[in-house]
């Protein structure tokens, strides 16, 4: 299981077990929506240089993820740009939320949960293979 990768000087293999909710815990990953933040995370990491999905699931009201991060990355950076990206396209795609949440456009809570993956990385990904319903996001 050598999942090294390499910078210029550098060989690495940071893998993170990441779960972030929405705002207030709002169900609303139901449904089509499920899918279209799914396809938008996706996109999202695949832009990103030095960032790789491993492994994704979206649930009823939290999202699983697995990166790779390359060490020039922070995992927060990297938060920021998934969690405050998604909800500007999520916004832009239903402005009818607008009413429902202010005039913030704020999707996600603050916060999240980070582990460091290490040596147990098939456990992890058989953990968030199998979440509830298991959209996943990486297929």
């Amino acid at each position: 299981m050598n999942n090294n990768q390499s910078l210029a000087h550098t060989r690495w293999d940071c893998t993170y077990h990441i779960v972030f909710i929405p705002k207030y815990r709002r169900k609303v990953l139901y449904g089509e929506c499920r899918e279209e933040i799914r396809d938008v995370l996706r996109r999202l990491v695949e832009a990103k240089d030095g960032v790789e999905l491993v492994e994704g699931s979206v649930c009823r009201d939290h999202i699983h993820m697995c990166l790779r991060i390359a060490p020039k990355h922070s995992v927060a950076k990297v938060m920021g740009y998934l969690k405050g990206k998604s909800a500007l396209i999520m916004f832009d795609h239903h402005p009818e939320w607008r009413r429902a949440t202010g005039r913030d456009r704020t999707l996600w809570a603050r916060g999240y949960y980070v582990s460091t993956v290490g040596l147990n990385e098939a456990t992890i990904r058989k953990y968030v293979r199998n979440q509830e319903d298991a959209s996943r996001i990486a297929e």
